[in-house]
């Protein structure tokens, strides 16, 4: 027989008491946090729903930054670059007036004198830091000033500029999986004519006696155990880069020749002397910097090459040069310039595509997860009130149910 005390209609009414507070609890959190789902077991199907949703809402947020980013950048470029080709055809009037027989030579000293200034401000634009403190055209080491003058780079007049070899440029995610070169290496966009090393070392009896390899332009290229300088070339020109290689009929030694006006970087990695052994570059060799062979003939100037030409050119009254290689110098630094200037402004029309169809992507997941996890405030305070309602009348019927105690009457 079940015995039936006092204490079970106070245990029982305390419980349901408590649940009804406990859902009331839920529902103030549910609208003090504007979702519907405070844990996944309140809907696990929408919870595995919304946490994928989220996930790929922080995602086209991440995009929609660095398209962002990547706009910033290109308008930063392209002013530079716009600002390179407003000296480059300066020079080139100056060049041309240069070149005409009715000026005196001290005419062409007050232009060599202007030269000498533009070449200047010249490399400033080179060695530009854009607004997030890095250097524009130092491709991924941003942090390292991409063109150098010899000793402390106050003389007067300047007589080279050291281009320190800046890698490859960045690359920015845009969308799952997508990237967008970010930057134009200072190598390629002060350069003015194809770059061309030949190798005065005979090759063809080469053979790689281990396996070892080295990299063009960020390419890498891998040299297995017994290959020849045919292999050599054959992997050179299948790698990508844009350089070309072949050999040299009257040195019968290794030719590398850009595709495009740029400054080629050659490097050996670590542990190998593939490119030192062909003469291509020096055995103490700086990873990152022109390191070419002292016996290799190196052709393909810079711009600032091209600029001390005209300067030097003018100072000496050298019309003859001013006409012919200072005005086309002129002109092969202005093409190249002015392809860099295109192919930055397809890519900031590419990423202001891609954030374009960002925005338009984000309030559609947005959408769905608020669908699966959203909360409509309406039905949620009608819901509250309805249950404070009923935890109201609940309290007033549990106060004339449950039996007197020995403490209403001992007041």
């Amino acid at each position: 027989m079940t015995r039936i005390s006092s204490a079970m209609p106070n245990n029982d009414m305390a419980f349901h008491l408590r649940r009804q507070e406990k859902a009331i609890s839920d529902k103030e959190s549910q609208i003090g946090s504007q979702k519907r789902l405070l844990s996944p077991r309140d809907d696990p199907m929408a919870a595995s729903h919304a946490v994928r949703y989220e996930s790929y809402l922080a995602r086209l947020h991440r995009f929609e930054d660095n398209t962002q980013y990547a706009k910033d950048h290109y308008n930063e470029v392209d002013a530079y670059l716009r600002q390179a080709n407003d000296v480059l055809q300066r020079v080139r009037e100056i060049s041309i007036a240069g070149a005409n027989g009715t000026f005196a030579p001290e005419d062409r000293e007050y232009m060599a004198s202007e030269v000498n200034e533009l070449l200047k401000e010249m490399v400033t634009i080179a060695n530009a830091v854009g607004s997030d403190g890095k250097y524009i055209f130092s491709g991924d080491k941003a942090f390292s000033k991409p063109f150098t003058l010899p000793g402390d780079g106050t003389d007067a007049n300047i007589v080279n500029v050291s281009y320190n070899g800046a890698g490859q440029g960045r690359q920015v995610e845009i969308t799952e999986g997508a990237y967008a070169n970010l930057d134009i290496p200072g190598g390629d966009a002060f350069w003015a004519g194809k770059m061309e090393v030949i190798a005065n070392l005979d090759a063809t009896s080469y053979t790689a006696l281990s396996n070892q390899s080295f990299s063009i332009d960020g390419k890498e290229i891998a040299v297995a155990t017994g290959d020849t300088v045919y292999s050599i070339i054959d992997k050179i020109n299948s790698a990508g880069a844009p350089v070309s290689a072949h050999l040299d009929p009257a040195t019968n030694g290794l030719v590398l020749l850009g595709s495009s006006p740029h400054m080629i970087r050659a490097e050996d990695t670590q542990n190998s002397t593939v490119l030192q052994d062909l003469g291509i570059i020096t055995h103490n060799a700086t990873v990152g910097a022109p390191n070419w062979s002292n016996t290799a003939q190196v052709s393909g100037r810079s711009v600032f090459d091209e600029l001390i030409g005209v300067r030097d050119a003018l100072t000496r009254s050298d019309q003859r040069y001013l006409g012919s290689q200072g005005i086309g110098g002129m002109d092969l630094a202005l093409a190249n310039l002015q392809d860099r200037m295109a192919e930055n402004g397809s890519r900031q029309e590419r990423v202001e595509t891609a954030w374009a169809r960002i925005n338009s992507e984000i309030p559609i997941a947005s959408a769905a997860l608020t669908r699966e996890s959203g909360l409509d405030m309406i039905t949620a305070a009608t819901d509250l009130a309805m249950l404070k309602n009923a935890h109201q009348a609940a309290l007033q019927v549990t106060a004339q149910v449950l039996p007197r105690s020995l403490l209403d009457y001992l007041r």
